[in-house]
């Protein structure tokens, strides 16, 4: 093959890569894959509330604050975002099993009070803040659990935070482009802008706290 041809062929090849590779950063990410990233979220975020309160917990295989990436860096956005939650509001997020008036020895019990405080949550529309505030929640569930022997849990709440993505946020954050989206949020350095929008997100998780306590208890 003359050299024309080949440097015109290896040319060829070269752009259809380029196109594939630009095809994959480009393209809508699938309902799976932001199902599979909003677990992985979660994982990483329960991981850090766990360390944080001093309890022994082994690493995730792939720990995405410390690895890098697009996903990595969501995530140390999200545990940012609700570190200064956790700080505004501390009360809300801690105690949760106690506030909702559960055992946590149950799978079932904390897997339909965790998505009952989800759905109560998102009832009126979802908003950033009500997304980092669902994470707080489940990283405060996820400490109790492991707190009183059911380490266990920590899967089954990672689950429902799929599930109710799955459900309830895919289309969402479709429209949005997926999780790198909420890196916007800390965008604007201002702390008293920053202090508004969480101070509003934890007096909406306080508040629907308080409604799924009696939701519960009026089941039971």
């Amino acid at each position: 093959m003359p050299a024309v041809m080949r440097g015109m062929e290896m040319l060829r090849r070269s752009s259809v890569f380029a196109a594939e590779v630009m095809e994959v950063f480009d393209r809508s990410p699938t309902d799976k894959e932001l199902v599979s990233q909003s677990k992985a979220l979660c994982r990483d975020y329960i991981h850090s509330r766990l360390n944080r309160s001093g309890i022994g917990w082994s690493k995730p295989e792939h720990g995405l604050s410390a690895s890098g990436g697009t996903l990595g860096e969501v995530s140390l956005v999200l545990l940012w975002l609700g570190d200064e939650l956790e700080y505004l509001r501390p009360n809300i997020y801690r105690n949760v099993a106690r506030q909702l008036n559960i055992t946590v020895a149950s799978e079932s019990v904390v897997s339909d009070a965790f998505l009952a405080v989800a759905a109560d949550i998102f009832s009126t529309g979802v908003t950033w803040g009500k997304v980092v505030s669902l994470y707080a929640v489940a990283g405060a569930l996820a400490v109790d659990c492991v707190r009183h022997g059911h380490p266990a849990m920590v899967h089954t709440i990672v689950d429902c935070m799929g599930e109710f993505v799955r459900k309830s946020l895919v289309t969402w954050l479709k429209r949005r482009g997926g999780w790198a989206d909420v890196t916007k949020c800390v965008v604007n350095t201002d702390s008293s802008f920053r202090s508004h929008w969480l101070v509003s997100a934890a007096c909406v998780c306080g508040h629907y706290l308080q409604a799924v306590v009696f939701y519960l208890l009026r089941d039971k």
